[in-house]
């Protein structure tokens, strides 16, 4: 009858070892449009052309960006930091763990002791000096009954896998910081070569200026007016090149490295834009590292509440202990001197003056956060994409219409200064000319820069080359 009374409570602990108080998981529903609205030329990806995770800014076909780039992962304070944070999330799931198994310890106590002479109760027989040793063990285990345990393993894993998140989130980041801050600085390249060619032709404008001034056939005016557009030109060169340099100690910065020893070498290239593939607007949230990370502690939060219900139910233990203990070291580990302990041990707390039903309502409230947290990173992703897309498209359209600029104020500057230089127009022809040129030729430049900008914004956007893990939910389980 004794072993049938415990076959059946191991049965019934057994039973109750798969009881958990965390509520079943179920992430708020999101509606996901079947198509962006600002689609413009860029045309949806299948999912399979977006599954290739790696260096995305190698699209731009730039060597210098692409040594830039690597930079980042290896000497950026910010990720470093990052990184230490999710080391320190699979550490505290580690620790999670470990109340999973039994911990064990050992223990020895060899001690010289001196009774007092009015000790209480002493016996008169007893001695005033003895030896006490002992070696021994002991073994204790936590029967995870309500949960707790498991479902603190849960959240911390769910904990440490949205930390991951992060770091490719911020990775992603200072990725797409670093290559908006290069595409900058060569549009400063470019402004520079612009205004530097401009200063030249300026300088010969003016001298031309000045000699027909000499010789009778031009006025103070037309001199005053050359010399005030090559001084304009002048200024506009060095705000550029102030730009440009503060452009680049940024970017120092973002690759680990003092701006006092760092230089990019001027290049006025002009970079293209890449197809970028964007994504059915379903596979975004699989994609976006933020948007995964808002889930992970979203699914966390579910089962804190678990850990916090788990508190109105006993804490039951199974622990033992063992070992050898004599009045000296001769002949301790012998049979008579083994002593042992084994059984059940169980907590309950009674009354806590409601601290326990306001750790439920906090863990509650955190589930809530959570899930509106998710919700707006949900909305944010989509608005991302459509501020992309959108900006793309328009910023396209606007490039090509100040092309059209660029070649009308050319022709009409060409055919201005020719008027002049015959007497058929004054100066001030020639300068509306010449300013309306540069204007539309810096316009344009800042566009092709703008447009490289938005497909790295875009990028970003799509959740650049990171894969989705895609954890998977443990299955729930109600107690």
């Amino acid at each position: 009858m004794a072993e049938a009374r415990r076959l059946l409570a191991l049965a019934g602990l057994s039973a109750l070892a798969g009881c958990s108080f965390a509520p079943a998981y179920h992430p708020p529903a999101t509606i996901a449009p079947v198509a962006y609205k600002e689609a413009g030329p860029w045309q949806p990806a299948a999912p399979a052309d977006l599954s290739a995770a790696g260096d995305w800014w190698t699209l731009y076909d730039d060597p210098t960006l692409n040594s830039l780039a690597a930079k980042i992962g290896t000497d950026n304070p910010t990720l470093a930091g990052a990184l230490g944070r999710y080391d320190e999330a699979r550490a505290y799931l580690a620790e999670a763990r470990s109340g999973l198994f039994p911990h064990i310890g050992l223990s020895t106590d060899i001690t010289d002791n001196r009774q007092s002479d009015n000790r209480p109760l002493r016996g008169s027989n007893q001695p005033d000096l003895y030896p006490a040793d002992t070696v021994g063990g002991d073994i204790g285990y936590e029967l995870d009954l309500w949960g707790r345990v498991r479902n603190s393993v849960a959240a911390g894993k769910a904990e440490a896998q949205a930390s991951g998140d992060d770091l490719a989130e911020l990775r992603l980041s200072l990725q797409a910081r670093l290559a908006t801050s290069y595409f900058a600085l060569r549009g400063y390249d470019r402004q520079i070569d612009l205004l530097q060619k401009t200063v030249d032709a300026f300088s010969k404008a003016d001298a031309m200026t000045r000699r027909r001034f000499q010789g009778g056939i031009a006025n103070g005016i037309a001199t005053g007016q050359s010399g005030a557009e090559l001084a304009e030109a002048q200024a506009q060169l060095e705000d550029v090149r102030n730009a440009r340099a503060l452009t680049e100690h940024a970017i120092a910065s973002l690759v680990g490295t003092p701006a006092s020893t760092f230089t990019i070498a001027p290049e006025p290239v002009d970079l293209a834009i890449p197809d970028v593939p964007v994504g059915l607007p379903s596979t975004l949230l699989q994609r976006r590292p933020d948007v995964a990370a808002a889930e992970r502690r979203m699914y966390a939060a579910n089962r804190e509440i678990g850990v916090a219900k788990a508190a109105f139910f006993p804490s039951i233990s199974l622990s033992g202990q063992g070992g050898f203990q004599n009045t000296g070291l001769p002949s301790l580990f012998t049979a008579p001197n083994i002593f042992w302990s084994v059984g059940p041990s169980a907590v309950l707390n009674l009354f806590d003056g409601g601290r326990r039903r306001a750790q439920v309502a906090v863990a509650r409230a955190s589930w809530t956060q959570a899930t509106a947290d998710y919700r707006g990173r949900v909305l944010k992703a989509f608005q991302d994409v459509e501020d992309g897309l959108s900006e793309l498209h328009h910023l396209g359209a606007e490039s090509a219409a100040e092309d059209r600029a660029v070649d009308q104020a050319a022709q009409a500057e060409r055919l201005t200064l020719n008027r002049y230089v015959k007497g058929a127009v004054n100066y001030l022809d020639v300068v509306t000319a010449q300013t309306t040129a540069l204007r539309v030729r810096r316009q344009a430049i800042a566009l092709d820069t703008q447009r490289l900008q938005a497909s790295v914004g875009l990028i970003q956007a799509i959740g650049g080359g990171w894969t989705a893990h895609n954890p998977a939910s443990p299955p729930t389980s109600k107690g």
